[in-house]
């Protein structure tokens, strides 16, 4: 009996199967969405849910993001520069970054003006069965709109009068601005000053990688009460009457997604589906918090275990949350021709062309201020000479919208630092072979 007992005592416990973060994601995503519909047919319900459990629930996991997001995209930009990189080859992928970035963004602006002209989302929608009209909130929007648009206004929002304050409020690019100089000054320091504040970069950067971590524990919960929110708020009722404007937005979303990025990452020999797969947790997350912001933490470490060296995935990835954002300029370019729709306005190719060069610059910047989105359509509609009321009606289905255009945007952040790495010939084909291998798994 007591070799029995003892036997029993050494052999080993078998670990219960855990839950897969992707799935702990879907289930929080239904949950939501379930209580969601619940309490959007429970109006006595609703206010006291959201208000008083659901929104500072969801607010919460963002709260979280943010707190992470600037020192760990700071320290990370320092040490790929100051640690491994050097000011030519910087200036090589700054300069190739840009050119990526101004393609595929002008590319997804062209699209979206191609898709507003053919399948005309704005054309039979009858304008009683929208909302009511409340020209004051444009006010305060317009005056944002003045203050952030124009291709000079961007330059000067890149220079920080004071970083404290630039970190404090979240604005990526002043930060990153600042981080690329502070790390070429670096540089030249003697090697016994710079490395021991390398070392100390590296450390808070990589404990900030285990912040993350930690944070997104949190995340299914958070997933739950933000959907929970965005269907109990507006239903889905709400979508009815702009449904041909939902539906042009997503399938557009998919082309550009599955054809664009699928052969341009084809052409720099990845696989988009295997990059759907290895990301897919991240797209839902951004997908059902509307913020791709959300996942820019784990969504570096990811491309840095697949193979890009870390000097290109700390600088690429952090400008792409500014600079490459696919699905804001494919929204860009159906909005516009919506609303001229609607209002039965008919706009020539001359006037497409001059608003399709008035996007270009306006969709950048969009995610250095909140609430950018409706600003730089904002920008755009008046720059078109477009009735700006016409923003207000489609203010209703804008949140089911920003869900797909989050995920495509985080899509087209994890395609383009890997892009930068192979034109750069920096690629380490073989760690992100391993990573694959741990993927399957």
């Amino acid at each position: 009996m007591d070799t029995i007992a003892e036997h029993r005592r050494v052999q080993p416990a078998r670990s219960k199967p855990r839950l897969g973060f992707a799935w702990q994601i879907v289930i929080g995503l239904v949950v939501g969405i379930a209580i969601g519909i619940v309490l959007n047919f429970n109006p006595e319900l609703r206010e006291s849910m959201v208000s008083g459990l659901l929104q500072p629930a969801g607010d919460i996991f963002i709260k979280l993001i943010k707190m992470i997001v600037v020192p760990l995209v700071f320290t990370s930009i320092v040490v790929g520069i100051a640690g491994v990189g050097d000011g030519k080859s910087l200036g090589r992928i700054g300069l190739k970054t840009l050119v990526y970035f101004e393609v595929i963004t002008t590319v997804a602006i062209v699209i979206g003006l191609v898709a507003g002209n053919v399948l005309q989302p704005g054309v039979g929608v009858d304008m009683s069965k929208l909302g009511h009209v409340d020209v004051s909130k444009l006010q305060q929007m317009t005056q944002q709109a003045q203050g952030h648009h124009g291709f000079m206004q961007l330059i000067l929002g890149i220079i920080p009068e004071n970083i404290f304050s630039s970190m404090a409020k979240g604005d990526l690019l002043p930060v990153i601005f600042f981080a690329v100089i502070f790390g070429l000054g670096l540089q030249s320091v003697p090697e016994e000053l710079r490395k021991p504040v390398i070392s100390t970069f590296k450390g808070v950067a990589d404990t900030m990688y285990k912040v993350t971590n930690m944070v997104m524990r949190y995340a299914p919960i958070g997933v739950c009460a933000l959907i929970a929110v965005t269907v109990a708020s507006f239903g889905f009722g709400s979508l009815l009457p702009l449904l041909k404007l939902v539906a042009v937005t997503y399938l557009v979303i998919a082309l550009f997604a599955l054809v664009v990025l699928g052969i341009t990452a084809r052409i720099f020999g990845f696989n988009i589906f295997v990059l759907l797969r290895m990301i897919r947790s991240e797209l839902l997350i951004a997908f059902s918090t509307c913020s791709s912001a959300t996942v820019m933490p784990q969504l570096m470490r990811k491309v840095e275990d697949y193979g890009v060296p870390e000097s290109i995935t700390t600088f690429v990835v952090p400008a792409g949350y500014t600079f490459n954002l696919d699905g804001a300029a494919i929204y860009l370019g159906i909005g516009a021709l919506f609303v001229a729709q609607l209002y039965g306005i008919h706009l020539g190719w001359q006037q497409q062309i001059l608003l399709t060069l008035t996007m270009v610059v306006t969709s950048k910047g969009v995610a250095a201020v909140p609430g950018m989105m409706f600003v730089t359509m904002l920008a755009t509609l008046t720059s078109a000479g477009l009735p700006l009321e016409g923003l207000l009606l489609i203010a209703g289905v804008d949140r089911f919208m920003d869900m797909g255009r989050s995920a495509l945007n985080v899509l087209g952040n994890t395609i383009a630092p890997l892009v930068i790495a192979r034109w750069e010939g920096r690629y380490d084909q073989t760690k992100g072979a391993a990573y694959l291998a741990t993927m399957d798994k």
